[in-house]
């Protein structure tokens, strides 16, 4: 975290949940703060209480985080966090085309419009610097139910892994974290926020790339010795591995 104190952090989704919790441990840390979401009220409040510099940003629209990007220049993390759930949880063939298009829009799209925003000023800018993404346990197993936000999740982690593989060996570091349950306005239970934010902003310094919670680890691992040795997926449960 040493090229990130003192210097400039970005934030997407910074109004509520994760991105504020993250917002928060980063100027207890001594970063100067660009954050960005949708909400613009919420936004206006966590900024103003952080000191940080406010930019409303729909992540799904490419030329909002190039804005957002240009706003924070010079910033040397980028934590692309932004995400929604989805209004329809069902099966696939239930969830409306819209709904497809909006959850995909934002969570795998703000990922790439960030990166496409971010990295080749990064690159230029050839100081240590890293990008954080938000994945989910929803994004490493596959669970019944959930609509398109588990799909889209999973495209989510695919990204984030192409990222790492591609910006290695340069100065920029890649990491996600992958919580389950956390309580945000996606879920009124789970892991706090701000615990989910500390072991997030812990993979700069031990240099992991992904965090799993413990309990669900060994289910991902079962599920894909299960893909990989053809059988029928079944939905996990945490300590289920077998």
């Amino acid at each position: 975290m040493r090229h990130v104190e003192g210097g400039t952090a970005v934030v997407t989704g910074a109004g509520s949940g994760i991105g504020r919790a993250l917002a928060q441990e980063l100027a207890e840390r001594g970063a100067h703060l660009v954050l960005a979401d949708t909400d613009s009220s919420a936004l206006r409040d966590v900024s103003k209480s952080l000191g940080a510099r406010a930019v409303p940003t729909d992540v799904a629209v490419p030329e909002a985080v190039e804005a957002l990007a240009q706003a924070a220049d010079g910033a040397r993390l980028v934590c692309l966090n932004a995400g929604i759930v989805g209004r329809d949880l069902g099966a696939p063939w239930e969830v409306t085309a819209d709904d497809w298009d909006r959850v995909f829009a934002v969570n795998v799209g703000g990922v790439v419009n960030g990166l496409r925003a971010f990295v080749p000023r990064l690159l230029a800018a050839d100081q240590p610097a890293h990008i954080l993404i938000t994945g989910s346990l929803a994004g490493a197993a596959t669970f019944p139910g959930g609509g398109a936000y588990g799909p889209s999740k999973h495209a989510v982690h695919a990204v984030a892994e192409h990222a790492a593989m591609v910006l290695a060996g340069t100065p920029i570091g890649v990491s996600m974290i992958c919580p389950a349950l956390v309580s945000t306005g996606m879920s009124g239970e789970g892991t706090d926020p701000s615990t989910v934010a500390a072991q997030a902003l812990a993979t700069i310094d031990d240099g992991t790339f992904a965090v799993l919670p413990a309990e669900w680890r060994e289910v991902v691992v079962s599920a894909a010795t299960r893909l990989a040795s053809g059988q029928h997926p079944e939905p996990p449960h945490p300590g289920a591995a077998r």
